[in-house]
C-alpha cells in the first residue's frame, strides 16, 4: 500500500480504548524489552524508538481529548516552515540565521534551515528561559521579596 504524506488531524473518538492504549504505552516505556507490533497473521517487527515514542505521545495526546496533527518534515526547511516550527515570523528568523543564531545553507537564491538545527535552537532557548527563570526566582530569595504571608489589601478610604 502506497500512501502519499500529507498533515492528518486525528480526533479523539475511542476514549476508553485510548486509555488501555496510553496505559499499554507507559507500561511499556518502563519496560526494559523492546516494543513489539504484531500483525493479525502473527507477523512481527521491532519499533525503533522513535516509533514508539510517537506513538506513545500520540495516544497521550488523545487520550487527554485533544487532537493531534501529524504531519511530514522534511530534513531541511524553509525559512518560513522553521519560523512556524519556532513560533515566531520569518523576518525574526532571518535576523537569527544572519546573526550566526542557525546554521543554514542556500543552495540557490534561498536559505535552507535543517531541522535538527532548528529543534536544537528550540531546546536551547527553552533552557535559556527555564535558567533565566531559576536565576529571578533566587535573586528574589535573597532579596527577601518573597514574603510568607500576603501583605494585607489596600484599603479605599472614601
Amino acid at each position: 500500500m502506497t500512501e502519499t504524506l500529507n498533515e492528518r488531524t486525528l480526533l479523539p473518538e475511542h476514549l476508553d480504548q485510548l486509555a488501555e492504549v496510553r496505559r499499554f504505552m507507559d507500561a511499556a516505556l518502563a519496560s526494559t524489552g523492546a516494543t513489539v507490533l504484531r500483525s493479525a497473521e502473527g507477523e512481527v517487527v521491532t519499533l525503533p524508538a522513535e516509533v514508539f515514542e510517537g506513538l506513545r505521545l500520540v495516544a497521550l495526546a488523545l487520550s487527554e481529548g485533544k487532537a493531534v496533527t501529524v504531519a511530514p518534515l522534511h530534513t531541511t526547511l524553509t525559512t518560513q516552515e522553521a519560523a512556524e516550527l519556532l513560533g515566531m515570523s520569518r523576518p525574526t528568523l532571518v535576523k537569527l540565521l544572519d546573526a550566526g543564531e542557525i546554521p543554514f545553507a542556500r543552495p540557490g537564491r534561498h536559505r535552507r534551515v535543517r531541522l535538527t538545527d532548528v529543534l536544537a535552537f528550540r531546546e536551547y532557548r527553552r533552557a535559556e528561559r527555564t535558567a533565566g527563570l531559576s536565576e529571578l526566582t533566587r535573586i528574589s530569595e535573597d532579596l527577601e521579596l518573597y514574603d510568607d504571608e500576603p501583605p494585607e489589601p489596600l484599603r479605599r478610604h472614601d
